[in-house]
Order: structure tokens, then C-alpha cells, then sequence
């Protein structure tokens, strides 16, 4: 026989209840923190090309990582993630008059990609606080 599931609770599946509201406020923040570090970051890449995209993409990797230790969530570096990729696509669509931000080249592509594949390491590599204050291994 296997052992019965966890009562679920009123609030959904094993919720403690919603967010603080800091918490909540932290993540706006870092999603406008998100947006600016997109413009930022599209501004530079393609300004100063080698440099600017290594500076680009580092500085994007240590908002998402800074975001998910700051708040001990991967939420915390999914915020930030969620603010970048929205000025970036915008920051991409042209306009009727033919100006855009972003040229096509190898610049602009990996920016985008390496920015993408950034934020997903760094909502991987989060730290994900361990229920109750044991050290020790689960299940042990």
C-alpha cells in the first residue's frame, strides 16, 4: 500500500497562502528592472559589438541571478526574465517608417538567444529554500 496524498487544503494543492505583499513588490521591481536592463542591454550590444554583447549578457545573467537569491525563489529570476523579454520583442518589431533597433546579424541573434538561454540557467540554478529548517537529506 502506498502512503495517502496530502490533503490539499482550501487554498489549492499544499499552498501556504499567497505572497507577502514584499514579496510581491520585489517582483514588480524586478520586472521593471527586467525591462530596463533589455533596453539597456539592446542599446550596447550593438553599439560596442564584442564587448557590449559579453557586458550585455552579463549584466542580464546577474539581474536573474541576483533576482532568484534575492527573494529565494525562481520566481525571483523569472520576474526580471519576464520584463527583458517583453522590451526585447518589443525593442525588435519595426516600425512603419523602416527604423529598428536590432540589425540582423550575429550580434543581435545572440543576444537574444544568449539572453534566452541566461534566464533559463539562472531560474534553474535558483535557490529553492528546503521546507522546515533541516540540513539533513529528505527522507532520512
Amino acid at each position: 500500500m502506498s502512503a495517502p496524498a496530502p490533503d490539499p487544503g482550501p487554498g489549492g494543492f499544499l499552498l501556504q497562502g499567497p505572497p507577502p505583499a514584499g514579496r510581491i513588490a520585489a517582483y514588480g521591481l524586478l520586472f521593471v528592472l527586467g525591462l530596463v536592463i533589455g533596453v539597456a542591454g539592446s542599446l550596447l550590444q550593438g553599439g560596442w559589438f564584442p564587448g557590449g554583447l559579453l557586458l550585455s549578457l552579463a549584466g542580464t545573467g546577474g539581474l536573474f541571478l541576483g533576482g532568484a537569491f534575492a527573494t529565494r525563489t525562481r520566481a525571483g529570476a523569472v520576474a526580471p526574465a519576464a520584463g527583458w523579454l517583453v522590451a526585447v520583442i518589443l525593442l525588435t518589431s519595426s516600425r512603419p517608417e523602416g527604423d529598428f533597433l536590432f540589425a540582423t546579424g550575429f550580434g543581435s541573434y545572440a543576444y537574444l538567444l544568449g539572453g534566452i538561454a541566461v534566464a533559463v540557467m539562472c531560474a534553474t540554478l535558483g535557490r529553492v529554500v528546503q521546507p522546515g529548517a533541516d540540513p539533513a537529506r529528505l527522507g532520512k
